[in-house]
This record gives C-alpha cells, structure tokens and sequence, in this order.
C-alpha cells in the first residue's frame, strides 16, 4: 500500500494541484491530505485513482498497485489493419512455421530448451498475425 501511496503522492506533487483537484471535483489540501504517503490518514479510492489517471495520464500509481500484487502494467499496442487477404496469408504462413518447428523439435520424440524458445517465438509470431487480421477483419 505504501507504494502506491508514494506513487500517488508523486503525481499530485508534480502536477499543478489546483488544476488537478479543481478536475477531480475535490479541494486542493483534500487532494494533497489523501495523496500524501506521510499521512497515516491517507486514501485513495478507485475514483480518486480513476480521475488521478484519467486527468494525468501518468499511470506510476497503477503500476505501482499491479505491483504489489506481482503484476506488471503493460500498454496495449492495436495491431495495424491491411488487405484481409494479405492477413490471412501471413496469419497462414505464421501457423504452418508454428507446425513446422514443433514437428521438427519432435522429431527426437522429446522437445529440449532451445527448441522450446523455437517455438514459442513462433507461436508469439503466429499469435500477432491473428490479432492483425482480427484488426483487418474488423475494419471490413
């Protein structure tokens, strides 16, 4: 809870805190009261949090919460749509080197480290070109 206390405590202090609070619908010492990780009565609920993200756009506070539960906070990035058919085409491609490297990994009847690492590279190749041509199809 700390860190996300201190996380909090550190967007409010470097932004303009009457600005902020006067967006948050909240009074400027009651924003820093409840931000401040020195406080012992200090808290944020999920609509402080909420608006804290939303009106900054610096998300330390909710990395800093995703941590403390061992999460990690990463960005989405949308897939680029093209031509359907081209999509499809390297969605296709994609599986058949997904089949390939693990049939030849298994050609030993046992799957070692290395073509482990072969294959999951592969399955994280043929798992981007199903998110793309999901983003194509929907565009159509």
């Amino acid at each position: 809870m700390q860190s996300f206390l201190k996380a909090c405590d550190a967007v409010v202090e470097e932004a303009e805190t009457k600005s902020l609070a006067t967006l948050m619908n909240m009074p400027p010492v009651s924003l820093l009261q409840r931000a401040n990780a020195n406080y012992d009565g200090a808290w944020f609920n999920v609509k402080h949090l909420y608006a804290l993200l939303l009106h900054t756009g610096d998300v330390r506070p909710l990395s800093a919460l995703a941590g403390e539960f061992g999460y990690t906070i990463v960005k989405a990035v949308e897939p680029v749509p093209i031509d359907i058919h081209q999509a499809l085409g390297r969605a296709t491609l994609e599986f058949a080197e997904v089949t390939v490297e693990t049939h030849s990994a298994m050609a030993d009847g046992r799957v070692d480290q290395v073509e482990r690492a072969r294959i999951l590279k592969e399955i994280a190749h043929a798992e981007n070109a199903l998110a793309q041509l999901k983003a194509s199809v929907k565009v159509d």
